[in-house]
């Protein structure tokens, strides 16, 4: 018999009852023991359907909307680099070779924030300063494919150079209008409610 699989509401509901003091690195450990075979895993998905030598396999750390002490983790894989973004790790898969070469490994906002802000750090935290401040200088593929030495394109210049086939494949170019500019006009103090107040009647 095969024992019942908690829920994630049910995890939720063990994890904060548990009074244990974790070590952050211990913690860290944990969540990487499987990344490896989850990279794996998603390449192995993505081989056939990426009609590419080599593409870009992607980790993100995300919060739950509605499970406050949750993290997820989901993978992805693209034909090209993906938008830099916090708690994001990057990952190029060569086909021929079947090996995976870490591009990048961005931590939450804040610290990405905190460690572009300074001028001197650590040389554990070089790398990923050169990351956060090729990110906030708008420079970030640049840097990327310099330190790598690598000419994958962008998503929006993978995009355009196969604009034609995709047309032709039967995606819809999208007509985008221009967006209506918001009245200030109509918005009456009277009729603003403060939605952190409750209303008395």
């Amino acid at each position: 018999m095969t024992k019942k699989r908690l829920t994630a509401g049910e995890l939720s509901q063990k994890a904060a009852a548990d009074t244990t003091k974790y070590k952050s690195m211990e913690v860290g450990y944990g969540l990487t023991e499987t990344v490896g075979q989850n990279l794996e895993q998603c390449a192995k998905n993505h081989f056939h359907i990426i009609d590419e030598p080599e593409f870009c396999v992607v980790m993100i750390l995300a919060s739950d909307p509605l499970i406050h002490n949750a993290l997820r983790i989901k993978y992805y894989a693209w034909p090209f680099l993906p938008k830099p973004r916090p708690n994001q790790s990057c990952f190029l898969y060569t086909k021929a070779t079947n090996k995976f070469k870490r591009l990048w490994v961005l931590p939450c906002a804040e610290t990405m924030a905190c460690l572009s802000s300074m001028v001197a750090v650590d040389k554990a935290y070089k790398t990923m300063k050169g990351w956060s401040d090729a990110f906030f200088d708008g420079k970030f593929f640049q840097h990327i494919r310099n330190q790598h030495g690598i000419n994958l394109l962008s998503e929006g210049e993978y995009l355009e150079l196969h604009r034609e086939e995709l047309i032709k494949a039967g995606c819809k170019q999208a007509e985008t209008l221009p967006a209506e500019p918001f009245d200030f006009s109509k918005v009456m103090p009277k009729k603003a409610v403060d939605t952190i107040v409750a209303p008395t009647e």
